[in-house]
């Protein structure tokens, strides 16, 4: 079990904690952080000194540093002779409450998930102030701006004009719109009232004969005018 997160205290050691009693202070057994098979606990039930410690092999518990009243450390350590230990764990007991030391994984685990969280808040909060508009593109909208545009006179928003691909395609759009949806009314001059498109004269269209003579005539005007030759000049009397 992790035991990083958690800590432990009994207030009735605290007023008598120094370097004699701290070790019998972390060895109750209410302590989570004691192993109750340890060689301290050998010693003690034997009713030896600490310094048989040395002698044993085994799981133990040191006193490695103490300020007192304050702070003690204990070591946790692995003994495999007499003169070669494997430290375990560290533990701190500060003003009667002890601690487990984290260990250099641990620490830099904490420090990285701190790191990445802090830099997710900040693209969180920079993607909320992102605005994106097909015409305009991408922009940045941040919350001081709106203040100072309620603090400002409200001023008329020019009207920003349309681009080439925008009005092509609005036209393509109108003009398919108005092949599947013809027009049953048409205002013939502005101010007058709409009319059916049924109810409009459509002027009639001459008969093919009588274009035909028209041509004719025309075209026989134009050859005679062209055969008369242009007009005598005639002598002035001086």
């Amino acid at each position: 079990d992790n035991l990083l997160g958690i800590s432990w205290v009994d207030s009735s050691w605290i007023p008598i904690l120094n370097n004699g009693s701290v070790l019998d202070y972390f060895s109750e057994r209410s302590n989570p952080f004691y192993d109750r098979t340890c060689n301290n606990e050998v010693v003690k039930m034997q009713r030896m000194t600490l310094d048989h410690l040395n002698q044993m092999v085994g799981v133990e518990y040191i006193l490695l540093h103490a300020q007192e009243p304050i702070l003690f450390i204990i070591r946790k350590q692995q003994r495999q002779s007499p003169t070669q230990v494997m430290p375990l764990a560290d533990y701190y007991i500060i003003a009667g409450v002890i601690y487990q030391a984290p260990d250099l994984g641990s620490v830099i685990n904490s420090r990285v998930l701190t790191a990445v969280h802090g830099i997710q808040s900040a693209f969180e909060e920079a993607m909320s102030y992102c605005r994106y508009h097909p015409s305009k593109g991408y922009w940045w909208h941040f919350k001081d701006q709106e203040e100072r545009e309620k603090t400002k006179p409200k001023a008329k928003k020019k009207e920003e004009p349309s681009s080439i691909f925008q009005r092509q395609r609005v036209d393509a759009l109108l003009l398919d719109l108005r092949q599947k949806f013809p027009p049953r009314f048409v205002q013939q001059k502005p101010g007058e009232k709409p009319i059916p498109v049924d109810q409009i004269k459509k002027e009639p269209e001459p008969a093919p004969e009588a274009v035909k003579t028209e041509e004719k005539e025309t075209v026989k005007n134009a050859q005679g005018a062209g055969a008369k030759g242009p007009p005598e000049k005639r002598m002035r009397l001086q």
